[in-house]
């Protein structure tokens, strides 16, 4: 075995994953693809990292599979090796519907894979790990797992209960980071509200964004995915004062009804969720805030919905999207709360906030014609230098196109000045 092509499916948890098992096979003289580029050509190994978070992920996984399933009854591939989220959960029923696939790991066995497949490896289990993002940003996961249980979600029993890194070692990991050219920190969990609680015994998030930025080298540290209920409020501060914290925060809602949110379990009500938002927004003025919404759940009557796109209108996020519910296996809502709106009446739903939300988010952007900002250039193209300033996530968020008047790095900061606005982007030019 000396070629391997890994490809991951689903989110950034799952990306650093795959990272890390890179770096393994490359420890080990292996050289490794990572999500390559359809040129024609399979190695002969095949790793599948996959997703088993919502329906539509699931599917894309099983889709993944069964064609290099194909590959291998043609003898383009030799073996297909299975990992990630999917595979753990289906462990059992996987290996019998797909047999075409010769090994199987979840979500944390697959360190074990190098081993399994390298007579006398020499890997090793850490942080280390072969980015594929540009190299001068990365995602940072900080904990695994979610002890909150919400009532549409699998996650905790795909990944099981909350599990904080220590203080010391993700700084570590952030030293090693910055040594290779990163600049830019993508803070991921599941819950970042509960990071520390389990080793500190309290909530620890403010304590460790304070000692990454720290480490010399960092620029900018942005946050993803805190929890509404339980929110570590003495993080905010940090946001405000600490120039190289990102004023913006990813964290997901779900709903606003008191009914919904009691139904899905989420322990916070729509009051509690409205004084959040604005104690955000007053402690940290300019927050720029992303969040998730989900419409159609059991038990989502049209004054639900109402109450819903009432609440879009009169927050104005940022940055917004939306999903369609989709019953989960083993869930508490899918044991519990039949699934009894109509597909077309959730699509229908989904399409008209996700209207309202493009409305208000092409606002915020036209807003920000004539201002400067400071923004990282992420590549070149043709026609533009493709950017992002702090308030913008890579990949899911609005991107600024720099128009060549000089040459720019990528990886290189610059202030631009805005000069027109697009829905989902912003041309920029260069401040002399």
């Amino acid at each position: 075995m000396t070629k391997v092509d890994i490809v991951t499916l689903g989110c950034s948890k799952n990306l650093v994953d795959s990272e890390r098992l890179v770096q393994q096979f490359a420890d080990n003289g292996i050289t490794v693809r990572h999500n390559p580029e359809d040129s024609g050509e399979v190695s002969p190994v095949v790793v599948i990292n996959t997703c088993g978070f919502i329906g539509d992920a699931k599917e894309e996984s099983i889709n993944t599979i069964l064609e290099y399933a194909a590959l291998k009854s043609r003898g383009e591939v030799d073996k297909i090796i299975v990992m990630g989220c999917l595979s753990e959960r289906y462990r059992n029923e996987l290996p019998v519907e797909i047999p075409e696939v010769d090994a199987w790991y979840g979500k944390f066995d697959w360190v074990n894979l190098i081993s399994d497949l390298v007579a006398e490896s020499k890997s090793c289990v850490d942080y280390r790990r072969v980015l594929s993002t540009p190299p001068h940003s990365a995602y940072l996961k900080i904990a695994e797992g979610c002890n909150r249980f919400c009532a549409f979600c699998a996650i905790p029993l795909i990944t099981g209960r909350f599990k904080s890194r220590s203080v010391e070692n993700i700084v570590e990991e952030v030293e090693s980071l910055v040594a290779k050219g990163v600049s830019e920190l993508n803070i991921i969990a599941q819950d970042l509200s509960s990071y520390g609680i389990d080793i500190y015994g309290e909530k620890s998030l403010a304590r460790l964004i304070t000692e990454i930025s720290k480490v010399d080298g960092v620029k900018w540290i942005r946050l993803h995915y805190a929890y509404p209920a339980d929110f570590p409020y003495d993080i905010l501060p940090v946001m405000r004062d600490n120039p190289k914290v990102c004023k913006y925060l990813d964290i997901a809602l779900q709903h606003i009804s008191d009914n919904v949110l009691a139904n899905m379990r989420r322990h916070i009500s729509a009051d509690e969720t409205r004084a959040l938002i604005r104690r955000i927004r007053e402690e940290v003025p300019g927050v720029h805030l992303r969040t998730t919404l989900m419409v159609g759940f059991p038990g989502e009557g049209e004054r639900d919905f109402e109450e819903l796109k009432e609440f879009v209108r009169d927050m104005r996020f940022e940055r917004m999207g939306a999903f369609a519910y989709c019953e989960e296996d083993d869930t508490y809502a899918a044991k519990n709360l039949p699934d009894v709106i109509d597909e077309d009446v959730k699509q229908m739903r989904l399409d008209e906030i996700m209207r309202m939300q493009e409305d208000i988010s092409f606002d915020i952007q036209k807003e920000k014609i004539g201002k400067i900002f400071e923004v990282v250039v992420d590549r070149e193209d043709e026609d533009y230098y493709v950017a992002r300033t702090e308030f913008d996530s890579p990949e899911v968020d609005p991107e600024v196109l720099i128009r060549k008047t000089c040459a720019l790095t990528p990886g290189n900061y610059y202030r631009v000045k805005i000069v027109e606005a697009l829905p989902f982007e912003l041309i920029a030019e260069l401040c002399q």
